[in-house]
């Protein structure tokens, strides 16, 4: 053993600030040899300091664990572990590679940090990521706590941390557009829009340089190190900044009454397939950390980027579950969205569980009781458990809700059955269990796939930027152009598209289930139909805010849906809307243009509803290209229908808060065409 050095603890791993110095642990089965070395700076091509782990001192069955004293946050450390290279056993060790410790809590990459490097022979010491030692407990909270809020009183904006401010029209100070104190920035904006929760795409710190270049990893869906926030979104670059100023955003935002939903990655790593660099998990421990194929030398591929991480095994498992612990706990994040989250529901061989251990230790675990799960009830390969996901507590993300309301208003036919499940909570997929019908997660769009504008403005996607030669993103968007391919400046084009929009976003917010918005849609951000943007760290991708002003009138029509949603008592059922109705249920009745005579046959385009409860309301939907009219449900006097929202008409006419809708005469509402109506009974 390093002399100065004792032999610490195999608990808890990674680095752990105590008492006079530093625990450090990290698990390895098969190494030979560990070494952790200290650097004074981020750049350094040589440590300060050097400890050889003596394996009958410093290793505790597969555990190897030292504590050095002296040693205080900010330290910046990383490991090199020793082993065979035996590809065919499953076994990647390369002790010339500086590894990141799977538990760091922070990461610093320095101006010369080269991605190849860990892929090239030889020491990579310069040029790659390095760890920062934290102290969890080194920060005031000022009583900040979750914010513990129901789904049926949420609506979610997922967004991206760097592109919401990071376009020069942002009005952020340079020094922080694209970072988390730029986002702070912004909070008035959504406050004012009515949001109630944020879902940021990945924040664990991840490889910006995980693409061809000169392109850059945009959205961040390649993890380093779950435990760390993205160093790259801090404009505070010291070893601890990017900690402080994430945790600083999330408490800004909670004195908002918005919460914080991180959308996480447990199924692959950057560390890509059998090609790919030697950045951690593959120097560590390669068969515990991925799934494999039988011949050992090549990773399973069930994420579509290269790799699959092992999630149910033991150690994976307990990494997983002491990361969202940790950013529960020390961070103060309200919820997860977990990315192909039916990744965790397969074993180490890689086939489908009835009962995943890891998706139930989430589920139960007391200290994640009060956090949002959410998971993507898929994967890249061909498991799709929409519906059917395990548990009791995890909310979905609704894919037919999206797909089902896109092919409703762009004029298939056979979508009115389906459209009417996905308006009341989708009971086809979800009323199991006693299901909470707000665990169905519902979109239009999301940031994989075109954004609302270009649904109205595209037929097909348009990815060439991304130098696959279009190859790349779905062809099943399910989307119309309204006639013209792109830009255009023929007024009737434009009234289509902008009353479609209108559309997604009322359908949306008065269907029952949680809503989630898309970044920019609410002001028609554009990708110019790329929908794919994964690579696009620029201003297609980025938030153009002079949209605010130019779509002024769409963004007030969205604010008004989104504070109906919130305020009206049939959105905030815990239960599913039902013919016939109990007691405390919003009982939901049928109507077609006729009242009780909803057409169900494949060729019609159209479909109406009353939803019953303390103020009645009547909604209208004409996906026909031709006006309808429609008979109302009559009212007892002194009850008369007032118009909430009416797609058809222009701004401000479109939307009226219900204390200022104007009544409805006679008993029959002309829908125009590619419209929808809401009316409330006052």
């Amino acid at each position: 053993m390093t002399h100065g050095v004792l032999p610490g603890q195999s608990f808890p791993l990674g680095a752990t600030v105590c008492e006079g110095g530093v625990n450090f642990c990290v698990f390895s089965r098969n190494a030979t040899a560990v070494e952790l070395l200290f650097f004074d700076d981020v750049d350094a091509g040589r440590p300060a300091r050097r400890i050889v782990f003596d394996p009958k001192v410093n290793r505790t069955f597969y555990y190897w664990h030292v504590f050095v004293p002296g040693v205080e946050a900010g330290q910046l450390y990383g490991y090199r572990v020793h082993g065979p290279f035996r590809p065919e056993a499953g076994d990647r060790f390369d002790g010339m590679k500086l590894l990141v410790d799977p538990y760091a809590r922070a990461v610093a990459v320095g101006r010369h940090y080269d991605r190849e490097a860990a892929v090239r022979p030889g020491d990579n010491t310069a040029r790659a990521m390095k760890s920062v030692v934290v102290d969890p407990s080194a920060y005031d909270w000022e009583g900040d706590q979750p914010l513990c809020r129901p789904y049926s009183r949420t609506v979610i904006y997922e967004m991206h941390v760097g592109g919401f401010t990071r376009h020069p029209s942002s009005g952020v100070d340079p020094a922080r557009r694209g970072t988390y104190a730029g986002l702070v920035e912004k909070i008035p904006y959504l406050k004012d829009l009515g949001i109630t929760a944020v879902e940021l795409l990945p924040v664990q710190q991840f490889d910006e340089q995980d693409v061809a270049p000169p392109l850059r990893n945009y959205w961040g869906y390649n993890p380093v190190a779950f435990f760390a926030p993205h160093s790259g979104y801090s404009t505070d670059r010291s070893p601890l900044g990017p900690v402080n100023e994430f945790r600083d955003m999330v408490k800004a935002l909670h004195a908002a009454g918005i919460e914080v939903i991180l959308d996480v990655v447990f199924n692959h790593t950057a560390e890509g397939d059998h090609r790919g660099p030697t950045l951690s998990f593959r120097g560590f421990e390669n068969r515990a950390y991925y799934h494999l194929e039988p011949d050992r030398r090549r990773y399973a591929n069930y994420t579509g980027t290269g790799n699959t991480l092992n999630a149910n095994h033991s150690v994976v498992r307990r990494l997983i579950g002491d990361c969202l612990r940790y950013w529960v706990a020390e961070m103060h994040v309200d919820g997860f969205r977990f990315d192909l989250a039916s990744v965790l529901a397969r074993d180490e061989d890689g086939r489908p569980l009835n009962n995943p251990p890891i998706l139930w230790s989430i589920e139960s675990d007391p200290v994640l009781a009060g956090t949002k799960i959410i998971a993507e009830a898929w994967d890249a390969a061909g498991l799709y458990q929409v519906g059917s996901f395990v548990g009791h507590r995890w909310a979905e993300w609704n894919g037919p809700y999206r797909d089902d309301v896109r092919r409703f208003f762009r004029g298939e036919e056979g979508m009115v059955g389906a459209l009417a499940a996905r308006l009341t909570g989708s009971p086809d997929l979800f009323d199991r269990d006693g299901r909470d019908p707000n665990r169905s997660i519902n979109f239009v769009t999301c940031h994989d796939g075109f954004t609302l504008n270009d649904l109205v403005s595209y037929n097909e996607k348009h990815n060439e930027a991304n130098g696959e030669e279009n190859r790349d993103g779905t062809d099943a968007n399910y989307s119309w152009n309204c006639g013209v391919e792109g830009p255009t400046d023929d007024p009737e084009v434009e009234a289509l598209r902008l009353r479609q929009i209108k559309n997604f976003f009322t359908t949306l917010l008065i269907s029952q289930g949680t809503p989630m918005l898309l970044m920019g849609d609410e002001v028609r951000r554009t990708q110019h139909g790329n929908n794919n943007a994964y690579c696009q760290d620029n201003a297609l991708s980025w938030f153009d805010w002079r949209a605010v002003e130019r779509q002024a009138g769409l963004l007030r029509f969205v604010r008004g849906l989104i504070r109906l949603n919130l305020t009206h008592e049939a959105f905030q059922q815990d239960r599913f809307w039902i013919d016939g109705g109990n007691s405390g249920t919003t009982r939901v009745v049928w109507h077609g243009v006729r009242l009780h005579e909803p057409d169900w046959a494949p060729h019609s385009h159209s479909l109406a509803f009353t939803l019953e409860d303390g103020d009645h309301l009547h909604v209208m939907l004409n996906a026909y290209w031709e006006p309808l009219v429609f008979e109302l449900p009559p009212l007892q006097a002194p009850l008369r229908w007032h118009r909430l929202v009416d797609t058809g008409r222009a701004a401000p006419e479109d939307f009226h808060d219900p204390d200022e809708a104007p009544p409805v005469e006679g008993g029959t509402y002309a829908v125009g065409a590619r419209a929808v109506v809401v009316l409330m009974a006052r």
